[in-house]
């Protein structure tokens, strides 16, 4: 009895240090980390930001378009977490953001969260979709776990985007010594001794180069507009697919062997031998090293525009929910989209393929910090043309990560005890399980469910984080906000990124005024509920 009223103790001092260093700093120390903007300050850096802007500027007065106003820096910092990390600020956070110097503050987060091993690691799940699909793969054959780790200490040091993508196409050796070979892997069909040439052909023309290539799997692909016009002849996939047609597994090992590679005619009928080629820009194909090797560097070569644009576009996509282009991969080669692309993709090839400048480019531009609301009438044609920020409906795993960070005062990162970290691993797997996830498509236009909507309101994880569990935010705000207006503000910052509005403010202080005990962790609980099951808790605007 004396050792469980000892812990509780302990855990109630734990649970008063968190609130009030997150509430009430002491010092200058607690208010200011060594947040840095980086090479934000540079010229080249704002050169390019200024052609990016200027760019969609004219073509909105071009359009007699008028922006929506700048956005709140608290939604422009939300933007920013749940695009790098995939969850909300942790109200730890939101106090550190507000304490940066105003003028700095965004571009300081941006770099401060391109450090964080939460960046890595949920950009590595993300992008590992496009490589490697979201299949488990045969066992032993194929180590997921291994290869998202990889690509996450890869992102972590900001290694050459090109160089990552070139260990993917051309490594060999075993999947847990050389992870990189588990994008080979990925595409062994059990029972065949050699990873299938067509489906890795049609992961390096989509993640890598943003083609639809696949459509001539089987015969010459015509546009559709005029058919008389073939835009991918058979030849040409079954000539990319052939660059793999040596490959070899032997249980974990990926090596390459002897051999021509022979394709299945699934129109004529029979069998064909072909030889490698580039669909594109042939010129840029090297004529020494292994065939993986060439096509890696081909694919790669700072020249092949098609894979700065594809990397861009896609990169874009992950910070606003939807590409540049009308789509991720095109069955066209020449889809153009806004200038702003060529631009970015130019920097990118450039800086010898700079991810993490890539994206905090795209984060300092004007379009990237619009507000997603006007006090005019949008139309379509805004959002069409990116003059206000785009509303896009969260993933399933930014909604529950959301949830988990906003029922904690902390930040629950990679410093976060074990039991933290493991608890939250379960709790979004099984949310994620539950609520459902879209295909390996992200950006595919995705719409709320009424079966997503009860687990929302009634499940017993979301319920759990908001009700008064005796580490929960809510319960601490409960027991340790000074007043009704701090504890209302404390729970908005947590779950939305903002403080309540005066009408807001005044609804919620009403139903909190003159309440204790348990009472009032009720009612702070029944808030955060509600903040929970909001349709602005469900959108990135």
């Amino acid at each position: 009895m004396l050792a469980r009223n000892l812990l509780l103790v302990a855990v109630v001092v734990v649970a008063v240090g968190g609130l009030r260093a997150s509430l009430f700093p002491q010092n200058d120390k607690e208010r200011r980390l060594p947040f840095d903007p980086g090479q934000t300050t540079h010229d080249d850096f704002r050169t390019v930001v200024a052609k990016v802007d200027a760019s969609f500027r004219a073509d909105w007065a071009a359009r007699g378009l008028t922006p929506a106003p700048r956005a709140p820096d608290l939604a422009v910092a939300r933007r920013l977490s749940l695009a790098m990390t995939g969850s909300v600020p942790s109200l730890e956070e939101v106090r550190q953001f507000e304490w940066q110097p105003e003028g700095e503050r965004v571009d300081s987060w941006a770099n401060h969260l391109l450090r964080d091993r939460r960046f890595s690691d949920y950009f590595a799940d993300r992008m590992a979709r496009a490589y490697v699909g979201t299949e488990e793969g045969p066992l032993v054959v194929y180590r997921k776990r291994r290869f998202a780790a990889w690509l996450s200490d890869q992102f972590h040091r900001n290694a050459p985007y090109g160089e990552t993508v070139r260990q993917m196409i051309a490594a060999k050796g075993l999947n847990t010594d050389q992870p990189a070979v588990n994008f080979i892997a990925a595409g062994y069909d059990e029972g065949k001794e050699k990873p299938d040439p067509e489906k890795l052909a049609i992961r390096v023309a989509r993640a890598f180069l943003g083609l639809r290539i696949d459509c001539a799997q089987c015969h010459d692909f015509k546009n559709p507009a005029d058919y008389e016009q073939v835009i991918w002849k058979q030849t040409d996939f079954q000539s990319l697919a052939a660059f793999f047609g040596q490959t070899r597994h032997i249980v974990t090992h990926i090596s390459d062997g002897e051999g021509e590679y022979q394709f299945e005619d699934r129109v004529n009928g029979g069998t064909h031998e072909i030889g490698v080629a580039v669909p594109l820009l042939p010129d840029l194909l090297p004529a020494e090293g292994t065939r993986r090797e060439r096509l890696a560097n081909w694919v790669t070569d700072p020249k092949n525009t098609h894979f700065a644009r594809a990397t861009v576009n896609r990169v874009w996509a992950m910070m606003f929910g939807r590409p540049l282009l009308k789509r991720i991969e095109s069955p066209t080669p020449d889809e153009r989209g806004p200038e702003a692309l060529d631009i970015l993709a130019a920097d990118f090839a450039a800086h010898n393929h700079d991810l993490h400048r890539l994206i905090l480019l795209i984060a300092s531009t004007d379009v990237f910090r619009l507000d997603s609301r006007a006090p005019f009438e949008l139309t379509d044609e805004h959002d069409e043309k990116w003059a206000a920020f785009p509303m896009s409906r969260l993933r399933p795993e930014q909604i529950i990560g959301s949830v988990i960070q906003a029922s904690s005062v902390r930040t629950i990162d990679q410093n976060s005890q074990v039991f933290v970290r493991v608890t939250r691993l379960f709790n979004e797997k099984d949310f994620v399980t539950r609520y459902g996830d879209s295909d390996d498509d992200d950006f595919a236009k995705a719409h709320g469910t009424i079966p997503q909507r009860l687990l929302m309101m009634n499940g017993d994880l979301v319920d759990g984080k908001a009700r008064s569990e005796l580490l929960n935010a809510s319960t601490q705000i409960a027991m340790f906000a000074p007043t009704d207006a701090a504890a209302v503000e404390t729970a908005y910052l947590c779950v939305l990124s903002r403080k309540p509005t005066d009408a807001e403010a005044r609804h919620f202080e009403t139903r909190l005024t003159g309440t204790t005990g348990d009472d009032r962790r009720n009612r702070l609980a029944d808030l955060y509920w509600t903040l929970f099951n909001s349709t602005e808790m469900s959108f990135n605007h």
